[in-house]
């Protein structure tokens, strides 16, 4: 008679003694080598940090150029005192379909953003520091604009441009279609740590702004500029 094998399934294979079988992941595939078992895969690491860096450079260089908002003198048009008076700058609910962003890090920054503003800018009637879309999805644009009524825009506009080209690389900004607002606006691309950044900036007689698209070129911020300023310049 022959003796019991000790393996009460017999078609499943015995693993020797004392060791245990690995377990699998899901798919029937072993864990990467390093990883412990049934640990969740580590979360991809967050760029807010190196955008909240960029950006605050942005608003040291900025202050929209430390910008003069003086009245007109008497030969200036009627009409251009009026439009500029009645200039505004918001931040929008969405821009150009993004929300925007909640999350504390930015919502802070771009607090400090407006308080930097308020405390620089001189005679501001208003003034603007937000983000929008979702740095996860490589999809962040963010917006400082403040607006009054400017004596030299093309002054404002030139000073802001030399300080991109030092804080983020900008090597050549191109004059690009303002849209029915009026003024002058240029964009350029920019680069910090390898991210590409699509950099406009704009100046009329009645605000001053600049937006970047982190994760894009300047062609792709041009696309979108017009829309975007029509959505954070009012004037009523």
């Amino acid at each position: 008679m022959s003796q019991p094998s000790g393996n009460p399934y017999p078609h499943q294979p015995q693993q020797p003694y004392g060791e245990q079988p690995v377990p699998q992941q899901p798919g029937g595939y072993p864990p990467p080598a390093g990883q412990p078992y049934d640990a969740p895969l580590p979360p991809k690491k967050s760029k807010a940090g190196k955008i909240v860096l960029i950006a605050l450079a942005v608003v040291l260089v900025l202050c929209l150029g430390g910008a003069a908002i003086t009245w007109f003198t008497v030969k200036d048009e009627v009409g251009d005192v009026v439009d500029a008076a009645n200039t505004r700058v918001v931040a929008p609910a969405t821009l150009a379909g993004r929300k925007q962003v909640t999350d504390p890090e930015l919502t802070k920054l771009s607090d400090q953003m407006v308080t930097e503003m308020k405390s620089t800018v001189q005679n501001e009637t208003g003034t603007v520091g937000a983000f929008y879309g979702d740095v996860a999805k490589q999809d962040l644009v963010m917006v400082v604009a403040a607006s009054g009524v400017l004596a030299d825009p093309k002054k404002e506009l030139d000073d802001a441009v030399a300080g991109l080209k030092t804080d983020l690389a900008v090597q050549e900004m191109t004059t690009t279609e303002p849209g029915p607002l009026g003024g002058e606006a240029r964009c350029g691309d920019g680069k910090t740590e390898g991210m590409p950044l699509g950099v406009c900036v704009w100046a009329d007689r009645g605000s001053v702004g600049l937006i970047v698209v982190f994760f894009k070129s300047a062609k792709e911020a041009k696309a979108e500029f017009v829309t975007m300023r029509g959505q954070i310049e009012q004037r009523s």
